[in-house]
C-alpha cells in the first residue's frame, strides 16, 4: 500500500481544478493543497527531516493543517497530531515521549495563545530541534521573538516533491489516547491501518470520486474521526472538504446552505446543538435537499436525537464505534438499511470483531445471547503497538486482536450494543478525559492530600467532570480556587468543573478509592 499521502496526490492529478478545502470565502484546489504540501515537504527535507523522524502538529481546522499534515507524510517522516487545548506542560510531555524532532504549532488567538503554550514546551523539550509557527497570514511575522514562521521557511521552496516510498508498516501517524492508567501513551498507525480506513468510505458510504461529496469538517483534525473520516476519506474520493474551526450550531447550518453540504459526521452533542438552534433563518429543506450522510461516533446517540434528525432532515443518522488504537473505524451502521438505534453497527469491511473475558476467551453465548464482553477486533486498522511501550501492547493486542476496554453484547444479526465505557473513562462531550491523570496533577497542589475524579451526568455533554478533594490537614483550600487551578493546569476539556471538599472517601479494605459511591 502506498503513502498515505498518495490519498491527497491522486485526486490532485484526476481533479487538479476541484476545490479540496474552503474555509470562509477561501477555496482551495487539489493541485494547490498538493503544491503547498509539497513545498512542506521540501522545507522539512532541507533541514534533515525524513524517514523515521516524528514532527509534532498543533493546528485547528484551518487548511493549513491538512498541507502540513501531507507535506510531512511526503518525506516518509511520521506526524504527531496534537489537541490544540493542551497546555505547555501537556506538549512538553508529548513532544519527548514521541521524540518529536520538529514542531509545528499555530498561532492560536488571544484567547487560546498556542505558540505561546507550544514554544515553553519547545524549550523544554532538549530533543526536539525545530520549531515553526503557522500564522493566519503567510506573510506576517512570527508572534513569538526569535522563532520562525511556516510561511517565510515555506517561501521559495518548489511546489513538486519526490514522496517518499513507505513501507506497509512504516508508521504514517502516532495518535495519543490515555488508557485507564495514567499518561497518554501514542498509538502507531502505519500508512496501510489509515489508507485502509480511508478507503473503506466506498463501501460505508457509496463514497464516488465521479458523485464526490461535500464534507463539513467541525471534528477536530487533531482526532482519528476527524482526520480519517473526513480529511483522508474525503481527499481519497476527490471530495470537498469544508472547514469550521470551532463547532457552533448556528455557523455549522449556514455552511449546510451555503456550501450544500452531502457529508456529515460528528459527534451527538453536535446533532443535538444542531437540532436545538433551528429557527426560522434555517431553510431545513434546502439542507435535507442535499445532505446524503450523517454519521456519528464518539458516544451512544440518544434514541430522540436519532428520531427528530430524521423528522427534521430526513436522513438516518448511522452510528459507527472505533478508537484511535483502530484508526479509528472499527464497525457501522449499514448505509441504507433501518437503524437499530443503541447498536455500533456491524463489522466494516475486513474487519472482525468479538467478545471476550478477562483471560481473552470468547464469551460464550449459546447459553445467554445477551451475555456481555470486552470487544476485541482484528483487521488491517489495527495499530502497529503503543510507541515505545512494549508492555502495553502485549496487554492491549493477542494474536492480532486488539481488546478495546469497552464492554458490549452483540445480536444475533452481528449488530453490537455498547453496555458500558471502559471502566472509569469520562467522556465529555466526546474527549476523552482519564481521571486518574486528574487525580494525580491534583495531588501535587500543596493544600490537596488526595483526589477522586468521576463523571456526573451533563445534559448536552453528556458527562461533566467532578472531582473530590479531601485536604491536608490545616490546610484551607475552596472548590473554587482548586477549579481555577485546575483551569490553568488542563486543556479546556479536562479541567473539574465540580469540585468537592470532603473529610473521606469511600475506600475498600485494600484501600481502593470506591468511586460508584460517590455522585
Amino acid at each position: 500500500m502506498p503513502n498515505l499521502s498518495a490519498l491527497l496526490e491522486g485526486s490532485a492529478v484526476q481533479f487538479p481544478a476541484r476545490d479540496a478545502l474552503v474555509l470562509g470565502e477561501t477555496r482551495l484546489t487539489y493541485a494547490q493543497v498538493n503544491g503547498a504540501a509539497n513545498q512542506v515537504a521540501n522545507l522539512l527535507a532541507a533541514r534533515g527531516i525524513g524517514a523515521g523522524d516524528k514532527v509534532a502538529l498543533s493546528c485547528p481546522n484551518l487548511p493549513y493543517f491538512s498541507i502540513v499534515y501531507y507535506g510531512i507524510l511526503k518525506t516518509g517522516a511520521t506526524v504527531v497530531p496534537l489537541n490544540v487545548l493542551l497546555k505547555a506542560r501537556e506538549i512538553a510531555y508529548h513532544l519527548a515521549d514521541s521524540d518529536a524532532t520538529a514542531y509545528v504549532c499555530f498561532e492560536g488567538t488571544p484567547d487560546l495563545p498556542m505558540a505561546q503554550e507550544g514554544y515553553a514546551a519547545f524549550e523544554q523539550t532538549p530533543g526536539c530541534e525545530h520549531f515553526l509557527v503557522i500564522t493566519a497570514d503567510p506573510a506576517a511575522p512570527s508572534p513569538i521573538e526569535g522563532t520562525g514562521t511556516l510561511g517565510a521557511a515555506m517561501a521559495g521552496q518548489p511546489p513538486a516533491f519526490e514522496t517518499a516510498e513507505v513501507a506497509d508498516d512504516d508508521t504514517a501517524v502516532i495518535l495519543y489516547t490515555s488508557g485507564t492508567t495514567g499518561q497518554p501513551k501514542g498509538a502507531e498507525l502505519t500508512h496501510a491501518n489509515m489508507t485502509s480506513n480511508a478507503l473503506v468510505g466506498r463501501e460505508l458510504f457509496e463514497a464516488d470520486a465521479e458523485r464526490p461529496d461535500t464534507y463539513l469538517c467541525t471534528l477536530p483534525l487533531f482526532h482519528s474521526f476527524g482526520q480519517t473520516v473526513i480529511q483522508n476519506s474525503g481527499f481519497a474520493f476527490g471530495g470537498t472538504v469544508v472547514l469550521l474551526p470551532r463547532f457552533e450550531a448556528k455557523a455549522a447550518l449556514g455552511l449546510f446552505q451555503k456550501e450544500e453540504v452531502t457529508f456529515f459526521a460528528g459527534v451527538p452533542t453536535m446533532y443535538w446543538g444542531l437540532l436545538g438552534a433551528l429557527d426560522d433563518s434555517v431553510d431545513v429543506a434546502a439542507i435535507a435537499r442535499h445532505l446524503r450522510v450523517a454519521a456519528a461516533g464518539g458516544s451512544a446517540l440518544p434514541g430522540e436525537v436519532h428520531k427528530a434528525f430524521r423528522e427534521r432532515f430526513g436522513v438516518t443518522i448511522l452510528e459507527g464505534y472505533g478508537l484511535s488504537e483502530t484508526s479509528p473505524v472499527a464497525s457501522f451502521s449499514v448505509f441504507g438499511e433501518e437503524p437499530r438505534v443503541g447498536s455500533i453497527g456491524v463489522p466494516i469491511p475486513q474487519v472482525e470483531m468479538k467478545l471476550i473475558n478477562q483471560d481473552w476467551s470468547e464469551v460464550d453465548r449459546s447459553g445467554d445471547p445477551d451475555a456481555v464482553g470486552e470487544i476485541a477486533i482484528k483487521g488491517p486498522n489495527i495499530m502497529k503497538g503503543y510507541y515505545d511501550r512494549p508492555d502495553a501492547t502485549a496487554e492491549a493486542i493477542h494474536d492480532g486482536w486488539f481488546r478495546s476496554g469497552d464492554l458490549a453484547r452483540v445480536d444475533d444479526d452481528g449488530y453490537y450494543y455498547i453496555v458500558d465505557r471502559a471502566k472509569d473513562m469520562i467522556l465529555r462531550g466526546g474527549f476523552n478525559v482519564y481521571p486518574r491523570e486528574i487525580e494525580e496533577v491534583l495531588m501535587t497542589h500543596p493544600a490537596v492530600s488526595l483526589a477522586a475524579v468521576i463523571g456526573v451526568p451533563h445534559e448536552s455533554l453528556g458527562e461533566e467532570i467532578k472531582a473530590y478533594v479531601i485536604p491536608e490537614p490545616g490546610a484551607e483550600v475552596t472548590a473554587e480556587e482548586l477549579v481555577a487551578w485546575g483551569k490553568e493546569q488542563f486543556a479546556a476539556y479536562k479541567y473539574p468543573r465540580q469540585v468537592e471538599i470532603v473529610g473521606s472517601l469511600p475506600m475498600t479494605a485494600t484501600g481502593k478509592i470506591l468511586k460508584r459511591e460517590l455522585d
